[in-house]
């Protein structure tokens, strides 16, 4: 009796077709580990590797015929991954396989029962594809299956000849295709995998191909089969692709609720992403499972690609913090019936992925913003290529894989340069072997090296300006040192600071280091902080060295600069308030887009289609201040994320999550996300001031501020230049509005004469060249400098001279300023039906002068910018006028 075609699970699927050939003499083996015997392959491919010696004569066969479901690694098509319908790296494969014993008639006849009668496929859903050159598989298709000879395609090389590898056993093959739509006629192109899905493969195993290509036969005829079981998954189950089945979906269901999204209801890209997880998770546990441990050559390295693209994509689609665990989770569950071995190494699959990704995630971020840098760079070049230097840094200080930068730049239209990529490996790895074997450190990225042997800084600046601490690194000239005297500049690693990092928008504070009288340095020691950074979990101190000697080890106070915190805490707490105003006065979905945390002013960048009026920036000045006054107290809490997303908290732009937040709220007034520091209540700030507001790209405007002190800086320089005016006009400041109006106003009327003054003198310059005409012909030409008259009177100069002297051509010059040159030809309707058109003409001219213009036949203009070549250029025009008059 066939089994219903309307569902089948993965699992029935599976049992059903090992079931099936073990009935018919067939010994059921389990899987293969993914890590083959054979040396010419990294990774188990497909299911006869573990035949293949069997294949060559070099084994006998304990039974001469054998089925297995066979869970494969191929990585060849990694980029199509979630993007077509049926591309995976790991997926299983369901095989049948004779070793001398039956051939083609055989395997032809069971591979038709078995999808027809048991899967219950209606034939006329089925197609089937031989090697051209195989008439005995083509005859026995339609000869004793009876299938329709058009129905049979005949295919080359490329798709129904199969080996294994470059070498090995090989043969052609036949395949059976399913066709989704089969209404759509008899005109067949196995090629649209929109309407056809190739499920079953059965190759002739007939072959050896050795290293020079050459075919010779094997001992023995030998079958070797291959149902994708995720394809016929799909099939029976009816769902749009691979990745809906139940042998899959349930991984990508994880993942979604992760993200807090839902598959169905998500764009392309995002269904791209859940994708690559779900496949790509799959494929680390059963790695994982059969022992291979990630690293950066071989099998360990597809293994930690395989990783860092899940993380990635994880990333892509709003996953904060570390979460690979969880999935495999699912996909552990969805295996260990099949594959027992992923449950007992749990354990080890869990820890491998959490190292690798917690590894990944420190230098991610770094290596991900200086990407996007590079690819915004590459952009706005003519040759739109990341060059080999800059992935090749990707790579060695940012543990960016080459393929990663690859991806990204794809998804982005560009390309990498991968010779430069490998001449700059090549460079480096000379470097190496010439370096002394000492630790080589740089702020940017070597630091990680050290996470092995100390601990992350501890942040405590929340509640301490001051605190003890002791040197764990000094690095000069990004070197590890073990002390620094007066005078060298210097990047410090505490153990604990209260020193607040360049983070969310917010600059890194500015203190000293002092000698404490627990060291030996006593008092001595003075370390001025300029800067502080988060590199990974450490915070790095940028300063200077002004006395004694810093070694590492010593006990050291960090103390930050007091007032410059307070002005900081004013302007970040200031910016909260802000955007809070700007979603009540101006539209509660705009977001930010941006920020710039200071001690003398902020900055807000916003998500806006228009800009701010003046009178809503008032508004908004006026709601913040009037926050200020009311005395809102900070209330300062961690909680899960989902519970501050709950509450209504916004979060801050770039700011990078974990499952845990640190919320900053105001009650009634403003809650956001939010690592930095803030005062603790608004009457704080104590006034606030709007500088300025301008676009800065398409949809995104930008607002600069000024809170606290900074305002009463900001309104002193005003007040100093108000009484400047004062002074100099005259008049009280509420006058001098009217007053620079008026003078603007007599500034115009100055000017209009001056013009017509120029012009007047322009035209009785003129007038003095009439005399000078030359005749051509019947024609007059001019060809003349007039000084440093303007263009405007220029151009009245010599459409009046032409109109004067009528059949004409006039050309004339001037220098109004060092080096700008004017030039302006005019020309009558008959100079134009000599073939001289004005525009061309002058442009043509203007080229000596180093400039260019143009304009209407008979009048048009030029500029140029050397003026030492204008003389040249006025001859080059006469003889360009005798020449086409004449």
């Amino acid at each position: 009796m066939p089994i219903s075609p309307k569902f089948l699970s993965g699992s029935q699927i599976r049992q059903t077709f090992l079931d099936f050939y073990a009935q018919r003499g067939h010994k059921m083996l389990p899987s293969a580990s993914l890590v083959p015997e054979d040396p010419t392959v990294l990774l188990t491919i497909a299911g006869m590797l573990q035949f293949k010696p069997i294949f060559l004569g070099q084994r006998t066969a304990e039974s001469p015929r054998a089925t297995t479901s066979q869970k494969c690694i191929r990585t060849n098509d990694i980029e199509n991954v979630g993007r077509t319908a049926r591309h995976h790296t790991f997926f299983e494969m369901l095989g049948n396989f004779s070793f001398g014993d039956y051939f083609k008639k055989q395997a032809i006849a069971w591979a038709w029962e078995l999808s027809t009668e048991v899967f219950g496929l209606p034939a006329s859903n089925l197609v089937v594809s031989v090697f051209r050159e195989d008439d005995e598989a083509f005859a026995i298709w339609r000869d004793e299956i009876g299938i329709p000879g058009d129905r049979i395609q005949r295919m080359g090389e490329d798709d129904n000849f199969w080996q294994s590898g470059p070498t090995g056993p090989c043969g052609p093959c036949s395949e059976i295709y399913y066709d989704f739509h089969p209404e759509r006629g008899d005109n067949i192109d196995l090629e649209d995998d929109s309407r056809f899905i190739e499920f079953y493969n059965l190759v002739f195993m007939q072959y050896n191909k050795d290293a020079e290509g050459n075919l010779t036969p094997l001992q023995n005829q030998n079958i070797d089969t291959g149902m994708g079981l995720e394809r016929m998954a799909q099939i029976l189950q009816k769902v749009p692709n691979n990745y809906e089945t139940d042998l899959i979906f349930p991984i990508i269901q994880s993942a979604a609720e992760i993200a807090g999204i839902d598959y169905h209801n998500s764009n392309e890209k995002v269904k791209v992403s859940l994708k690559v997880i779900g496949d790509h998770i799959r494929a680390v546990v059963h790695m994982i499972a059969d022992e291979i441990r990630a690293s950066n050559v071989g099998r360990g390295y597809i293994l930690r690609r395989l990783i860092r693209r899940v993380v990635r994509h994880g990333r892509l689609i709003g996953i904060q913090g570390e979460f690979t665990v969880r999935v495999a989770e699912s996909a552990i569950a969805l295996s260990e019936a099949a594959y027992p071995n992923v449950r007992r190494r749990e354990a080890q699959i869990k820890a491998e992925l959490a190292r690798e990704e917690a590894q990944f995630l420190k230098t991610l971020e770094r290596g991900e913003k200086l990407l996007e840098e590079i690819v915004d760079r590459t952009k706005q070049q003519t040759h739109q290529q990341i060059s080999g230097q800059d992935a090749f840094t990707l790579y060695d200080t940012y543990g960016f894989p080459l393929e990663l930068t690859q991806e990204i730049a794809e998804e982005q239209g560009i390309s990498v340069d991968l010779d430069g990529f490998e001449a700059a490996m090549k460079e480096q790895q000379i470097r190496a072997k010439d370096a002394r074997q000492t630790i080589d450190l740089t702020v940017q990225g070597s630091l990680d090296k050290l996470a092995e042997t100390i601990q992350g800084t501890e942040f405590v600046g929340y509640a301490e300006l001051s605190s003890l601490a002791e040197v764990e690194v000094i690095l000069v000239d990004g070197k590890s040192v073990e002390e620094a005297a007066a005078g060298t500049e210097v990047q410090v690693v505490l153990n604990q600071t209260p020193f607040y990092a360049e983070s969310g928008g917010q600059i890194g504070d500015k203190g000293y280091l002092n000698g404490s009288i627990q060291g030996e340095n006593a008092e001595g020691l003075l370390v001025r902080v300029d800067d502080v950074k988060k590199e990974s979990d450490f915070f790095v101190h940028f300063g200077f060295v002004e006395r004694g000697t810093l070694r590492v080890g010593d006990s050291i106070t960090a103390k930050i600069d007091n007032s410059g915190r307070r002005r900081i805490q004013a302007n970040h707490t200031a910016t909260h308030l802000l955007q809070s105003a700007l979603r009540k006065i101006v539209d509660d979905s705009i977001s930010q887009a941006g920020s710039l945390v200071s001690s003398e002013r902020l900055r807000f960048d916003f998500n806006s289609p228009r800009a701010v009026t003046a009178e809503e920036l008032q508004k908004i000045e006026d709601l913040v201040n009037s926050w200020i006054a009311e005395a809102h107290a900070a209330e300062v809490a961690e909680m899960p994320i989902a519970l501050a997303r709950e509450k209504g908290a916004t979060a801050m732009f770039g700011e990078k999550y974990g499952d845990v937040v640190r919320v900053i709220d105001f009650p009634g007034v403003s809650m956001e996300l939010c690592g930095g520091t803030h005062v603790s209540n608004t009457a704080e700030i104590g006034l606030f001031k709007i500088v300025s507001e301008a676009g800065v790209a398409a949809g995104t405007r930008r607002i600069e501020a000024v809170s606290g002190q900074a305002v009463l800086d900001y309104l002193n320089v005003r007040d100093k230049v108000v009484r400047d005016l004062g002074d100099r006009f005259k008049a009280k400041p509420e006058e001098l509005p009217n007053r620079i109006t008026n003078l603007q106003n007599e500034l115009k009327d100055t000017q209009k004469h001056l013009a017509a003054v120029k012009s007047e003198l322009a035209i009785a310059k003129s007038d003095q060249l009439l005399s000078a005409a030359e005749a051509i012909g019947e024609f007059k030409i001019i060809v003349a400098q007039l000084g440093d008259v303007d263009t405007e009177a220029l151009k009245t100069a010599a459409e009046r001279l032409q109109q004067k002297l009528g059949n004409a051509a006039v050309v004339l010059a001037s220098i109004p300023e060092p080096d700008k040159v004017s030039l302006v030809a005019a020309f009558s309707p008959e100079v134009n039906k000599k073939g001289l058109q004005a525009g061309k003409f002058i442009g043509g001219i203007a080229q000596i002068c180093g400039g260019k213009g143009g304009g209407r036949p008979n009048l048009a203009q030029a500029g140029g910018r050397d003026a030492s070549k204008l003389q040249e250029a006025l001859e080059s025009a006469r003889n360009l006028l005798v020449e086409g008059l004449g």
